[in-house]
């Protein structure tokens, strides 16, 4: 098995995999915090680092019907969140390539310089 190496983000405030605490995001990559996932409020964000993309599929979510593919920690295999992959409605193609972040899955750490 290989060894897993790490992105690290130089940033004030991040959040976290509340199980290892491997850095997911930076406060700038969050671009709504008004989202739904599976066990309640969300991140909406356009960047993401550590983290694994699992097999897409078409889920019926809130919005209507999309292809996601759940999204999971590359260090301990927590399951984040998704990433949108294809919307089949024009008014939701803002969402593709982008991820839900469960806010119950991360923690937000700041660091002083």
């Amino acid at each position: 098995m290989a060894k897993k190496h790490q992105v690290y983000i130089n940033n004030v405030r991040i959040y976290c995999c509340n199980t290892c605490h491997s850095h997911l995001i930076s406060q700038d990559n969050i671009i709504s915090r008004a989202f739904q996932g599976r066990h309640g409020p969300a991140y909406f964000v356009d960047h993401i680092v550590n983290i694994t993309i699992g097999a897409k599929e078409e889920r019926m979510l809130m919005t209507g019907m999309h292809t996601v593919a759940d999204i999971s920690c590359t260090i301990c295999q927590t399951k984040l969140g998704w990433k949108y992959l294809h919307a089949f409605e024009s008014n939701q193609k803002y969402k593709e390539n982008k991820c839900i972040l469960e806010r119950a899955k991360i923690s937000k750490e700041v660091f002083w310089d």
